[in-house]
């Protein structure tokens, strides 16, 4: 009985200090100033430029990689020419 009778007073106990807590959290928003919404960025805005700088991102990878596979095929192809070629032609 002793054991569920310390767990009803913590219960209480947490109960009551979240109560303060929230008070004292509602509290402080009152007092704060409150910056007008034609001042503040809207969020579709913020979320605007991160797409955008997420697409440039995006287009140098592509630009990137786009670089480097050509590159290779480049290499290969040039590898299996000469792998055909005897090298008394090359020369």
């Amino acid at each position: 009985m002793t054991s569920s009778g310390s767990y009803v007073q913590v219960a209480v106990v947490l109960l009551a200090v979240q109560l303060v807590c929230v008070g004292a959290a509602e509290a402080d928003q009152e007092t704060g100033t409150v910056i007008p919404a034609e001042s503040r960025p809207c969020v579709d805005c913020h979320a605007f430029e991160f797409m955008q700088r997420a697409l440039q991102d995006l287009r140098k990878t592509a630009f990137n990689l786009d670089a480097r596979t050509e590159t290779l095929v480049l290499r290969a192809e040039r590898r299996a020419l000469c792998d055909c070629m005897p090298t008394t032609t090359l020369r």
